[in-house]
C-alpha cells in the first residue's frame, strides 16, 4: 500500500454551550491514498462537516480542535501557524463548499474571486491570473466562460454556481479536494454532471478526494472506500464494494436497508427507529445504543474499539 496523502489520528473537536463542552467530532481516524475517493456517509449531525471543517482549520468559536494529529504530505495541519495554514488552504487542498450561494462573495464578480485566489498561490501576472480563471471556467464546462467571468454569483443558477465553485477550488491544482454535499441542492439532472466533473477532474489531475454526503447511492457511485460515521464517531470503514454488499455495524445495514432499490416495490420503507441524539444527550458507550437492535449491556457503559472483522473495521460489539 502506497503512503497516504492525508492520515488522521484521534481528532477531538469539541464545542462549549451553556449546556456544558461536546465533542462533535470524537477520536476519529482514517487515511486516504493518493488518487482516491474517501466517501463519508452518515444522518445529519453526525460530524462529517465538522470533520473537514477541523482539517481545514475552518472551526469557529464556540468550538476548538482539542485533540488529534492530521498529517498532509507530511505537515501536521492542525499545528502549522494561521499563515501557513492560509499558504495551504486553497494550494495544497482545497475545500467545494455544499451551498454556493453562500460561500461565493455576492458584491465581486466570479472573476475577481478566481483572480483573487490564483494570484494569492500563484506567481503570475493580473493578466495571467484571468486567463487562468476563464480556463478553469471552461474546464468544468461553463459555457460562455468570458461573459461568466464578469459575473455575479445571484446571475448564476445553481449549477452554474456550483461549477464556479469547483473552478475555484481547483484553479491552483490542489492535491486533496475536500467535497462537502456539493450536490445537495442541485436536482438530479444538474447532480449526475457536477458527479461526472468531478470524477473527471479528478482522472486529469490525480486527485485525492474527501467526499462529504448523506447520500447512499452518490457513495456507491464516486467512492472507492466509505467511512460511515455516527455521534461523531466511525462506525465502519471498508471498500465501497465490501460496505454495500457485507456491512457488519447494525447502523450501516439501517442505512442500506433504508433506501429504496431500483427494480424492487415494497409497500412500506424499513426505517430507523427513533432519533440522532443532540451532541450533548449522547449516552455512555456506543452512541448508536439507544436505536440498535443488537445492543447488549456492555454497549451501554464502554464505547466499542475500531476492530478489523473480515476486510471491514468495524466499531461494534455485536455486529451483524
Amino acid at each position: 500500500m502506497s503512503n497516504p496523502v492525508l492520515s488522521v489520528r484521534n481528532l477531538e473537536t469539541t464545542f462549549t454551550t451553556k449546556l456544558g463542552p461536546f465533542r462533535a467530532v470524537n477520536g476519529v481516524s482514517y487515511d486516504i491514498n493518493a488518487g482516491e475517493t474517501l466517501g463519508i456517509v452518515g444522518e445529519s449531525g453526525c460530524g462529517k462537516s465538522v470533520t473537514s471543517f477541523s482539517l481545514m482549520r475552518l472551526i469557529e468559536k464556540p468550538g476548538r480542535i482539542t485533540n488529534g494529529e492530521a498529517i498532509l504530505n507530511g505537515r501536521d495541519l492542525l499545528k502549522l501557524s494561521e499563515s501557513e495554514m492560509e499558504q495551504v488552504r486553497g494550494g495544497e487542498m482545497a475545500m467545494i463548499f455544499q451551498e454556493p450561494m453562500t460561500a461565493l462573495n455576492p458584491v465581486l464578480t466570479i472573476g475577481r474571486q478566481l483572480d483573487e485566489q490564483i494570484l494569492k498561490h500563484r506567481h503570475v501576472s493580473k493578466k495571467e491570473a484571468r486567463d487562468r480563471s476563464i480556463e478553469m471556467l471552461r474546464l468544468v464546462g461553463i459555457p460562455s466562460p468570458e461573459k461568466r467571468y464578469e459575473a455575479y454569483a445571484h446571475q448564476l443558477s445553481g449549477g452554474m454556481r456550483q461549477r464556479a465553485m469547483i473552478a475555484m477550488a481547483l484553479s491552483c491544482d490542489p492535491k486533496f479536494l475536500i467535497a462537502d454535499e456539493p450536490t445537495t441542492a442541485l436536482d438530479v439532472t444538474i447532480q449526475a454532471q457536477i458527479l461526472e466533473l468531478i470524477q473527471d477532474i479528478q482522472e486529469k489531475f490525480n486527485m485525492t478526494v474527501q467526499f462529504i454526503t448523506h447520500d447512499l447511492g452518490v457513495i456507491s457511485e464516486i467512492s472507492d472506500r466509505v467511512m460511515v460515521m455516527y455521534g461523531g464517531q466511525t462506525c465502519e470503514t471498508a471498500t465501497a464494494k465490501d460496505i454495500f454488499n457485507s456491512p457488519r455495524h447494525p447502523y450501516t445495514v439501517a442505512l442500506i436497508n433504508s433506501r429504496p432499490k431500483f427494480g424492487h416495490r415494497v409497500d412500506k420503507l424499513q426505517t430507523i427507529e427513533g432519533s440522532v441524539p443532540a451532541p450533548h444527550e449522547l449516552p455512555r458507550g456506543c452512541p448508536f445504543q439507544n436505536r440498535c437492535p443488537n445492543a447488549l449491556e456492555i454497549c451501554k457503559t464502554n464505547r466499542p474499539p475500531l476492530e478489523k472483522m473480515g476486510a471491514n473495521l468495524v466499531a461494534c460489539f455485536n455486529p451483524m
